[in-house]
C-alpha cells in the first residue's frame, strides 16, 4: 500500500510516521505517555487490527504499533526477509534504534511468535508478553506440508499476488473473516478488503507464509523465561484454543484466559475486554 497516497480513511493516521531503519521502511502508529506496549498484528493484517484497542490503552500507556515488512504500508526492503528469524531480527534492530523498551509485548497470532522469537533474540519486556490467539503450533496432518509448499508455489510464481488481489470480492472477504469464527461490523470487514486487494500487501503475506517455520521456536519454548499471558477465543476456528493450551502447558510463566463468544479477531470484536486483559498483564 502506498504512503500517503492510500492511507485516506485509515485508522488512527493522526498517530502515524514512516521510519526509514534498514532494510524496510516502516509505518508506524505511536500515542500516549506511560509503560510502553508494543502492538504486533499477525499475517496478513496491519495496524488496523488495533483500532479499537490502541485508543483505549493510550490513554494510560505509550503505545506503538508497527506494520510488519511489506504488510500495510511498511514498505519492504528484503523479499527474503519476511520469515520469522529476519523479521524478529529486523522488528527488534528498528525498536533499539528508536529507544523503545517495551514494559509490554502483545502479538496476534503469528505476531505472538515474533514476540516470543524477539525475547529470544534479547528483548526484556518488563511485565511480559500477551499472545492473542497465538499461532504456535504447526499445522496437522496434510495441511502441515501442504499450506507451506503452497505458499512457496504462489510466492514464487509471477503474477499470483496481482491476480489473488484483483480477484478478491467483498464477500470472499466476508467469507474469510466468518471462517476464522470472528465477526466484524462494516468498517472492519472493508479495512481486510483495502488490504487483499492490494498487491504488494498480498506479495508480502505469501512470502511471509513462504519463509515461515516455527520448529525451532517450539523447540525451545520450554527455556523462554519470561510471563506469557495467553488469551484465546473459544470460537476461534483459525489457531483453535487447544494451540494455546498445549503452549501453555510447555512455556514455565504462562497464564490462560479463554474467552467465550470470540474468534480468531477476537481484539477487534471486542476491544474492551481485550484492552482491560493487556493492561492486567
Amino acid at each position: 500500500m502506498r504512503w500517503p497516497q492510500d492511507a485516506k480513511d485509515w485508522p488512527l493516521t493522526a498517530y502515524s510516521r514512516q521510519v526509514l531503519h534498514r532494510p524496510h521502511r516502516w509505518h508506524v502508529q505511536e500515542h500516549g505517555e506511560g509503560p510502553l506496549i508494543l502492538l504486533i498484528h499477525g499475517a496478513g493484517g496491519a495496524t488496523q487490527s488495533f483500532r479499537g484497542i490502541f485508543p483505549i490503552l493510550a490513554q494510560d500507556y505509550h503505545v506503538v504499533a508497527i506494520d510488519l515488512p511489506g504488510q500495510g504500508f511498511t514498505q519492504l526492503g528484503a523479499q527474503q526477509r519476511c520469515g520469522l528469524d529476519h523479521m524478529s531480527e529486523d522488528l527488534l534492530s528498528l525498536c533499539r534504534n528508536q529507544g523503545w523498551a517495551p514494559d509490554i509485548v502483545v502479538g496476534h497470532s503469528a505476531g505472538a511468535a515474533i514476540a516470543l522469537r524477539m525475547w529470544e533474540l534479547g528483548m526484556r519486556p518488563r511485565r511480559g508478553i500477551v499472545g492473542l490467539n497465538a499461532a504456535l503450533g504447526n499445522f496437522k496432518g496434510v495441511a502441515g506440508w501442504l499450506f507451506p509448499m503452497m505458499a512457496k508455489a504462489l510466492a514464487a510464481t509471477p503474477f499470483s499476488a496481482s491476480v489473488f488481489a484483483s480477484t478478491t470480492t467483498r464477500s470472499s472477504v466476508r467469507n474469510l473473516v466468518q471462517g476464522t469464527g470472528s465477526t466484524l461490523d462494516q468498517e472492519g470487514l472493508e479495512l481486510y478488503y483495502r488490504l487483499a486487494t492490494d498487491r504488494g500487501h498480498v506479495d508480502a503475506t505469501l512470502s511471509m507464509m513462504a519463509q515461515w517455520s516455527l520448529d525451532g521456536l517450539l523447540a525451545r519454548m520450554g527455556q523462554i523465561d519470561v510471563p506469557v499471558h495467553l488469551i484465546t477465543g473459544l470460537g476461534d476456528k483459525a489457531v483453535p484454543p487447544k494451540v494455546s493450551r498445549d503452549a501453555a502447558k510447555i512455556l514455565p510463566h504462562a497464564t490462560l484466559t479463554e474467552l467465550p463468544g470470540l474468534g480468531h479477531l477476537a481484539h477487534e470484536e471486542d476491544p474492551v475486554t481485550l484492552a482491560q486483559l493487556i493492561a492486567q498483564t
